[in-house]
């Protein structure tokens, strides 16, 4: 039964010609170890260093492997997506290109999918003692969106996981533009386990995750999973107005005690109130439109992301089996 199974391995790469040998080499090590068939999807994000021609490199020589070319950078989570998309097995791991998601755990996720998990989830291991602003954000993070999002987040997951053929069918049909995956595959349900692992370093290069782009990532992952922001600016909205109806009643009973010529006039706390209510606005008239942005991008209907080129499809049997 195994030998006629099919495992997929997708593979997202940004300029990694330095770590990509190695990680080829060690990612096959593993997967000839297997007796399943498998497949390697390699899907360059736009590089341009000679990602692609390495990954050409591999498929000319291995008939397991299968190349997606983007006509531009287009993100990591676009990336997985397409990979995703294209896979045929009967499960597919999903693992970033730098040596940092091990290869030598993919027998032990297919132990947990045949035991009948859905998706195997990985959560990263720091080392004991080990201090970074990227850990420290990562964590605080993932406090901010599951305290706002109804869908919980494995905080220090990572998008190195296996999902069998029915819940990456269900994550397909998601239509979404803006793409968290991690949040996706949670919001999905399906029976899950997660399997710990310690982050070894880079095999070469350096993150392409700039700051930038992590700040992308938390914004999608926000105002995808959750309204709470909207409601944060209307509770504000109400809190201002109750303390306006306070105020009103502070200067009536002024006037209703005949001491009104003790008001102060005020123009100090009449500005403060103005630039505080101001400000609320504006929030409020942002958060809305943040919402309206992702709405706009939506209903476009423009794709993920664009191939240059890409394999054929392969059968499962023979073109995909190990040499």
């Amino acid at each position: 039964m195994n030998k006629n199974r099919l495992v997929s391995i997708v593979v997202p790469a940004f300029n990694e010609e330095e770590a990509l040998p190695l990680f080829y080499k060690q990612l096959r090590d593993v997967l000839d170890t297997l007796p399943e068939s498998y497949e390697i999807i390699f899907v360059n994000d736009g590089s341009s260093d000679k990602t692609g021609e390495i990954i050409e490199g591999f498929a000319a020589e291995d008939p397991a492997v299968r190349t997606i070319h983007f006509s531009r950078n287009f993100g990591h989570q676009a990336a997985l997506s397409a990979g995703l998309q294209k896979s045929q097995g009967d499960y597919t791991i999903s693992m970033d290109a730098d040596g940092q998601h091990p290869p030598k755990l993919i027998p032990e996720m297919i132990r947990l999918a045949d035991s009948g998990y859905d998706i195997i989830l990985t959560q990263r291991i720091e080392p004991e003692g080990k201090s970074s602003f990227k850990k420290w954000s990562s964590e605080t993070f993932y406090k901010i969106l599951n305290k706002l999002s109804d869908t919980q987040t494995l905080p220090g997951g990572a998008d190195f996981r296996l999902m069998n053929r029915e819940s990456l069918n269900a994550l397909i049909a998601l239509p979404e533009f803006h793409r968290f995956l991690r949040g996706m595959v949670s919001w999905i349900g399906f029976r899950s386990v997660i399997l710990p692992f310690e982050v070894p370093e880079r095999l070469a290069g350096k993150t392409k995750y700039s700051l930038k782009k992590m700040t992308r990532l938390a914004s999608d992952a926000v105002f995808s999973f959750s309204m709470v922001p909207l409601y944060i600016g209307l509770s504000a909205g109400a809190l201002f107005f109750i303390l306006a109806l306070v105020e009103v009643i502070y200067v009536l009973s002024f006037w209703i005690s005949g001491n009104s010529s003790n008001l102060a006039p005020g123009w100090s706390s009449l500005m403060f109130m103005m630039l505080i209510i101001g400000a609320i606005l504006m929030i409020i008239m942002g958060f809305i439109g943040v919402y309206v942005g992702y709405i706009f991008q939506e209903v476009k209907h423009r794709p993920v992301y664009i191939c240059r080129t890409a394999s054929p499809d392969k059968n499962k049997e023979g073109d995909t089996s190990p040499s």
